[in-house]
């Protein structure tokens, strides 16, 4: 079996893309996470398959799977990814489109130099739908004791579950032992993404991820939504408000709390490749 594929990145959140308009089969567990090696394979942080749209007006639909071969419901920088790809495969033409993502359809913008904005729909703070167990209302802070640690988050769903912890120092924050602790949780019986945001001003805040099926990725467009989202509905930053990960800058607009979010950011292709099984 032979597989072409494209590498991508989206301000260091590294993806391979590839397309199965043509009916061959996506690939299992077990593939995914031989491609994703980074030490014998190709290495990513999620692996996307271009497929036929799902909705009338769509160009195209996409599937996300992490690089353990877990599968995920969302993916900001993946879906600029994809748009950008199927901009130079001209599928999608124009400077205006949609995309089929896991969760719905979403509205995409081309802009200047290789960025996309991408309509990400609206924040759900619904204990139910992130979705965590224990809480019957929304809460602009949850707190969970775990192994005498006190660890206090606001809680999102972005279309995948979302859990912001707000640092002082975010360089500094324990973001590889408290992120997998938090994932493990019984609150979260599908584990979650967790951020670690700290507030730099009104316009601009810093965060790394600790990502389901990844681990710290250099960025997460989804996470930088989420965290956006949280901060915003704490009043701590902007409506319109800049998100610097490890890997590059993202601009995340939320005009209201019952309007859709928007990620805007950039996109590159790194290589061609083909991998033969």
């Amino acid at each position: 079996m032979k597989l072409s594929f494209t590498k991508m990145h989206g301000a260091g959140n590294d993806f391979v893309v590839i397309d199965l308009r043509n009916g061959q089969p996506a690939p299992d567990a077990e593939l995914c996470r031989a491609i994703g090696d980074r030490n014998t394979g190709v290495g990513y942080d999620q692996l996307l398959t271009v497929e036929l749209p799902r909705t009338p007006g769509a160009v195209a639909s996409y599937r996300i799977w992490n690089c353990d071969g877990s599968s995920s419901q969302q993916c900001g920088n993946g879906a600029r990814c994809i748009a950008a790809w199927l901009v130079r495969d001209g599928s999608a033409t124009g400077d205006e489109f949609v995309l089929d993502s896991p969760v719905g359809a979403h509205a995409v913008t081309r802009l200047p130099g290789g960025r996309f904005q991408v309509v990400m729909g609206v924040p759900d703070f619904a204990p139910a739908h992130v979705p965590m167990q224990g809480y019957d209302a929304v809460q602009g802070e949850y707190v969970l004791t775990i192994d005498s640690t006190v660890i206090g988050f606001g809680a999102v769903s972005m279309g995948n579950p979302h859990a912001v912890i707000e640092v002082e120092d975010v360089q500094n924050a324990p973001v590889g032992i408290i992120g997998p602790l938090l994932q493990a949780q019984p609150a979260f019986p599908e584990s979650v993404n967790v951020g670690f945001a700290q507030v730099e001003s009104r316009q601009r805040v810093r965060l790394r991820v600790y990502e389901r099926g990844a681990g710290e990725t250099l960025a997460c467009g989804s996470g930088a939504c989420a965290a956006a989202a949280v901060m915003m509905r704490r009043g701590h930053v902007d409506r319109d408000v800049v998100i610097a990960l490890p890997g590059g800058e993202l601009r995340i607009q939320w005009p209201s709390d019952d309007a859709p979010l928007s990620m805007s950011g950039p996109t590159a292709f790194v290589f061609e490749g083909e991998w033969t099984a």
